[in-house]
């Protein structure tokens, strides 16, 4: 069973560094750099939500994958709605990690638009510390996701952070009718409101609160679910 998982902006493939050695013994964990992000070259073309999907798309299609679930971490989990909303024959169903369908708090916002005020080619280096190291929880998982942000392209993560803050489906929530879980830190407040959104509009759909885990911690502790 295929899972392609997404990562947020700035943060690349290694973040899913623990899911692809824990689960790739039972299932086909799929990782890949958006665009302008790791490995993945610097693109012209503005990086969007759609342009992602497509991405996805055409590299299920590479491996001759007609459907998986979608797995999102943070403004990935925002992917994952775009994903089943426009390309539902394509998907099982999703899965949620930290993730919203739009921003609206103002904390959020402000977070965001420090974010794209610091993806500069000056300031980059203080964001990519702050990123990454907000989403390590030991010195080798930082130095690990250090690494692959500092190898992606000013521009394109910008670009990625401000289509997370402009983004908004949670009118078309109703549409989806695959199964999506939904995963989120018990401690991670600022985003209860985004899972209770999700919650209520999903029509079908399993909401879990990790016990003790933040934002991030979510989605190191995804064994914990089953």
């Amino acid at each position: 069973m295929p899972i392609i998982f997404i990562h947020p902006p700035l943060l690349t493939s290694t973040t899913f560094k623990f899911q692809l050695e824990h689960f790739s013994k039972k299932y086909k964990i799929i990782t890949f750099d958006i665009r302008g992000h790791g490995k993945s070259s610097y693109f012209e073309e503005p990086v969007t939500y759609p342009l992602i999907v497509e991405d996805m798309i055409a590299l299920l299609d590479e491996l001759k994958i007609k459907k998986a679930f979608i797995c999102g971490y943070s403004t990935g989990g925002s992917i994952v709605l775009e994903f089943l909303l426009k390309h539902p024959e394509r998907a099982f169903g999703g899965i949620v990690i930290s993730g919203l369908s739009e921003v609206k708090d103002r904390y959020l916002k402000f977070r965001l638009s420090a974010a794209i005020n610091l993806s500069n080619e000056k300031t980059i280096p203080f964001l990519t510390y702050m990123v990454t190291k907000g989403n390590a929880n030991s010195s080798h998982t930082f130095k690990s996701l250090q690494k692959g942000a500092k190898e992606g392209h000013v521009i394109n993560i910008k670009q990625y952070y401000l289509y997370s803050r402009k983004y908004n489906c949670t009118n078309y929530l109703q549409q989806i009718q695959h199964p999506v879980l939904l995963l989120y830190g018990a401690k991670n407040k600022t985003f209860h409101q985004y899972a209770q959104i999700l919650h209520e509009n999903l029509p079908h759909n399993k909401l879990v609160f990790i016990d003790k885990a933040k934002h991030s911690n979510s989605n190191e502790r995804t064994e914990k679910v089953t």
